[in-house]
């Protein structure tokens, strides 16, 4: 599955097994390299689904702020 398409939590899954590959060390220069990249476009990947998400909360946030505070201009 191309990297650009994974859902955040297929995209995470799949950074824990790389690193886990990485970090045993078993993995031949070129292979580890190969790992490395893709860890990097993973890692990526999620920052700007996190950043989406943290976007749309904040946007969620403040339409319930304007919502609660908007008291449709009367005073009582």
């Amino acid at each position: 599955m191309a990297v650009k398409k994974m859902k955040f939590e297929e995209a995470l899954s799949r950074l824990e097994e790389v690193v886990s590959l990485l970090e045993a060390g078993n993995a031949e220069l070129d292979k580890s390299l190969s790992l490395y990249e893709e860890a990097m476009k993973l890692i990526r990947l999620c920052n700007e689904q996190l950043d989406a998400a943290e976007q749309k909360v904040e946007r969620i946030r403040l339409g319930e702020e304007k919502e609660g505070t908007d008291d449709g201009g009367h005073d009582d």
